[in-house]
């Protein structure tokens, strides 16, 4: 078994904001693969179904951004699972508007909600699939620039990266995860005369 986890913050007024796009990319796969993610349970709303034949749980913890491990160690200890079966899915102000970038473990790269994870479980090594929000303008506050909306010219490029943040984690649970980061895990070209 899976637990699939997407970071964001509960409430109507946080649903469409970069900081969300965790909790954007599992109602994509709730979507796809027909899991009705509304149970509360483990400080979070979650549901069970199956991923190319793996069962797997869908949790968006209810704790806020900053307190995401709460929910996602509770479920862990539940279900007595071990680190490599735990993705992360969550928004990265480091990588551009839509991209995709799937690391095995490692640090929390900034996010406070893998921070969060990272403390709650004391180990690091578990997936996690980062999807592109864009970077903080010069003149932005961070908190601002996570909790804002995207712009009109970004909507094509972060609702394919939540599709392909979807598809990155499907590839992971079906043991697919070196295939997802060949795919996913694309590098700036770098000009010849740099």
């Amino acid at each position: 078994m899976y637990i699939i986890a997407g970071l964001g913050n509960p409430g109507r007024e946080y649903k469409y904001t970069r900081h969300n796009t965790g909790f954007e990319v599992i109602d994509k796969l709730a979507y796809d693969y027909n899991i009705n993610v509304n149970k509360s349970k483990f400080n979070a709303m979650c549901g069970e179904g199956f991923i190319g034949g793996e069962k797997v749980l869908l949790l968006k913890p209810l704790t806020y951004m900053n307190l995401s491990g709460t929910a996602v160690a509770a479920a862990m200890n539940f279900y007595k699972l071990e680190l490599d079966k735990l993705i992360v899915c969550c928004d990265d102000i480091n990588l551009p508007v839509g991209s995709v970038r799937i690391r095995r473990q490692g640090s929390d790269g900034g996010q406070k909600g893998l921070r969060n994870i990272i403390e709650a479980l004391g180990d690091d090594r578990f997936c996690r699939v980062r999807v592109g929000v864009g970077e903080k303008p010069a003149a932005m506050d961070l908190k601002n620039w996570v909790l804002s909306g995207f712009m009109l010219e970004e909507k094509d490029d972060i609702v394919k990266g939540m599709t392909d943040g979807a598809e990155a984690a499907c590839m992971i649970v079906k043991g697919e995860i070196n295939q997802a980061m060949c795919k996913f895990n694309k590098k700036k070209k770098v000009k010849e005369d740099e």
